[in-house]
């Protein structure tokens, strides 16, 4: 005697009350399948808004990094410049003081003092333009820490 729906032979009715059960456990089967892949899109979506809004945040540090470095950089061009010029500058002034001086000791034989204190190779440059005797009494060139900053 075949037990009801069991696998033994049963009777023609109850072929489809089977075959429902099977279609009703695979519909749930694919829908529990679909509710799982839902999940899981969902749960990557998450995942890539969260390193999304991470990378912005890397990338707004980077940036505010960049733009720091880009301003020190244009400090130090700007401190360059000074310096270059100054370099320049007190470069030609000892170049006109090497002047004076090999002037100075290739006429040292006409070393005469004149009335008002200078000697007489003194004058003669004087006289000549190439030598200011206010450059003793400058003060020096010093490095300004002011710089237009962009």
């Amino acid at each position: 005697m075949a037990s009801p729906g069991g696998s033994g032979g049963g009777s023609a009715s109850d072929s489809p009350n089977i075959i429902d059960q099977k279609k009703r456990k695979r519909m749930l089967s694919n829908r529990e399948s679909a509710r799982r892949s839902r999940m899981k899109k969902q749960q990557h979506q998450d995942d890539l808004v969260k390193q999304v809004g991470e990378l912005k945040k890397e990338n707004h540090e980077i940036i505010r990094n960049l733009s720091i470095t880009n301003q020190l950089y244009v400090n130090m061009e700007a401190e360059n410049a000074i310096l270059r010029t100054q370099m320049a500058e007190l470069t030609n002034r000892l170049e006109s003081l090497n002047e004076i001086i090999s002037y100075i000791n290739n006429n040292s034989s006409n070393n005469y003092l004149f009335d008002d204190g200078i000697t007489n190779d003194a004058a003669m440059i004087n006289d000549c333009g190439f030598f200011n005797p206010n450059w003793i009494n400058q003060p020096a060139i010093v490095a300004s820490g002011n710089y237009m900053m962009y």
